[in-house]
């Protein structure tokens, strides 16, 4: 009898545990249906739109009414350093000579980086300051690199006036680029669009073969490949015409950028 009564104390136990904890997940359920329900109708009514911030906060310079934490409203950004080739050299020497080869390797990676992005900094600086009239706007300069071994590596000056006209010349090494104007190049003649405009042909911009496009939307593009990995790109808004952009890419030395580079 003791071992019959035993057990259904257990079996009544266990069952209101489990018509408890069944109640619970309920009652949480339909707290987390309310809660989305609620944020799907603040969305709809146009309270508050999806990835917007916490409510609670209140801006530059508030706090969040949650937790109190403040809002940030200052700060400069990441400083640009480029890697200190002697620096880096004299690192990569050291950890080779106490057997840290991955360490010396990663050393000597950085430092050819370095190089690298002084090159960039080099043909830069060799750009013209001002080209058909068009300024260069100095905080568009750049000079970027994913990797070492120019891979990557992308170096663009702006110029514009006060209107609408826009010059955009870009070095880079760019293996898709370089694969289009190899086809167009290899292909030869040109390409003709139904209405019998013509919207891309071959030229030659200062001796170097160059393949340019136009388009209506985004103007005019002359591309020169300067070796086996490194490209050329003038892209011109608003130019009137093509003896017009072909004279502003003739405003750069392609010579003295292929030789910074060691394309020639």
């Amino acid at each position: 009898m003791k071992k019959i009564h035993a057990a259904v104390i257990v079996t009544l136990i266990c069952g209101t545990a489990i018509s408890t904890h069944a109640q619970m997940l309920n009652r949480l359920k339909q707290k987390v249906s309310e809660k989305t329900e609620q944020k799907a109708n603040e969305i709809l009514n146009g309270k508050k739109k999806p990835g917007d911030s916490n409510s609670g906060n209140t801006g530059n310079g508030g706090t969040n009414s949650t937790n109190g934490s403040p809002s940030n409203n200052t700060g400069g950004g990441l400083i640009s350093t480029p890697p200190d080739v002697n620096q880096n050299l004299t690192d990569a020497e050291a950890s080779y000579k106490n057997g840290s080869f991955g360490e010396s390797r990663y050393a000597i990676q950085q430092a050819m980086l370095g190089v690298e992005l002084e090159i960039g900094n080099r043909v830069l600086k060799s750009l013209p300051a001002s080209i058909s009239g068009l300024n260069t706007v100095a905080e568009s300069d750049q000079v970027t690199s994913t990797g070492w071994g120019w891979a990557g590596l992308t170096i663009q000056r702006v110029y514009r006036n006060d209107a609408d006209k826009q010059l955009t010349v870009t070095i880079a090494n760019n293996a898709m680029w370089m694969s289009a104007v190899n086809s167009y190049l290899a292909a030869g003649g040109y390409a003709q669009q139904s209405n019998g405009q013509q919207n891309w042909k071959q030229i030659k911009v200062k001796g170097n073969r160059a393949i340019i496009e136009y388009n209506e939307g985004s103007g005019y593009k002359i591309s020169v490949p300067l070796g086996q990995s490194s490209l050329l790109v003038y892209e011109g808004i608003n130019f009137a015409s093509e003896p017009e952009i072909t004279k502003a890419a003739e405003a750069v030395n392609i010579d003295a950028i292929k030789k910074e580079l060691g394309e020639q």
